[in-house]
């Protein structure tokens, strides 16, 4: 199927309605049949259109390598997370020292892009595992959240694959995690409430035993500044 027809079948079926329908990331069937490189090339003369369309001189030094360099962004950095070959290893390793209550790795920083403005989605993300025989290197926790950023995302969506990752990867339920995000859509356009951030949870497992969750929302009150 051509681009254009795609761009058009789009644009036709477009509606306010931001809801998904999928926990999934609705990513086509083909969409990794095209190499890199070639995805780079005709973004950057779909970029360079944009800013001539919007009257900007792409001759002048400052402007005449934005095409390049936002094609590049978009393929190898915000959106690298469509990209299944980026999805970063996580081995688990045997529980050996028995330990049985909850690790949390907090703050985690986060960085994404709202896919309804393609502006930016940043705050931190706090996950949670209870261990059934698995534990986990702490610095993959970060990098599967880097990794589901890494795409346009809602950040309910974002939530739940953060869980579902961790889950299928633990062999365990028992797994939560909150975001806390400042959507520029919100903060910078619209509305411009430059104050509010967004708040989302899922909580699995053990985790919906109303104790669990308040020990777990505890532990992200405590002070860890160093």
């Amino acid at each position: 199927m051509k681009i254009e027809k795609i761009i058009r079948e789009s644009l036709n079926s477009f509606s306010d309605d931001h809801l998904g329908a999928s926990s999934n990331t609705p990513i086509r069937e083909d969409a990794f049949e095209m190499e890199n490189e070639e995805k780079i090339s005709i973004i950057k003369n779909n970029i360079a259109e944009i800013l001539h369309v919007l009257g900007m001189d792409l001759t002048d030094d400052s402007l005449k390598g934005t095409p390049s360099r936002v094609a590049k962004m978009y393929v190898d950095e915000i959106f690298s997370g469509l990209d299944p070959r980026n999805k970063p290893k996580s081995s688990t390793f045997e529980n050996k020292y028995n330990y049985g209550e909850i690790l949390v790795e907090k703050n985690i920083t986060l960085y994404s892009t709202c896919e309804h403005h393609l502006l930016p989605i940043y705050g931190k993300a706090h996950v949670a595992y209870i261990s059934n025989g698995n534990v986990i290197g702490l610095s993959k926790m970060n990098r599967i959240v880097d990794y589901y950023s890494n795409r346009p995302q809602v950040q309910e969506r974002l939530t739940l694959q953060i869980v579902t990752e961790l889950q299928n990867v633990l062999k365990t339920k028992d797994v939560a995690c909150v975001i806390d995000a400042k959507h520029m859509c919100v903060n910078s356009r619209g509305i411009s409430d430059i104050s509010s951030s967004t708040v989302t949870s899922e909580f699995g497992g053990k985790f919906k035993n109303k104790q669990t969750k308040r020990e777990f929302l505890d532990y992200l009150k405590l002070d860890t500044e160093f």
